[in-house]
């Protein structure tokens, strides 16, 4: 929270999020960023839950039908977790 008295934190459930990130915090990103989802990479390690498939099922734009590229990251994100992401989303992009 204090960031010189200002609420900055914007992960988890803290309104305006809440726990449906394809409903909340992906809405909020495109808008604040002007990025559509199909140009965002998402890696998450969350094992209780799967926001990945919440979020490519949620977050996807009308006219291509295609959403946010996820990557499951249930040991943390490495170099490994990295690299497996980023041909994902040029796979996607070269789709």
């Amino acid at each position: 929270r204090d960031w010189e008295g200002r609420d900055v934190n914007q992960i988890g459930r803290q309104p305006p999020l809440s726990s449906n990130k394809a409903e909340t915090h992906f809405p909020r990103l495109r808008k604040a960023t002007g990025i559509r989802y199909d140009q965002m990479l998402y890696f998450d390690d969350c094992i209780w839950y799967d926001h990945c498939a919440m979020v490519a099922s949620g977050c996807r734009e009308k006219d291509s039908g295609r959403g946010v590229v996820t990557i499951e990251t249930p040991d943390g994100l490495g170099e490994k977790e990295w690299r497996a992401g980023l041909q994902k989303f040029a796979d996607s992009v070269n789709a």
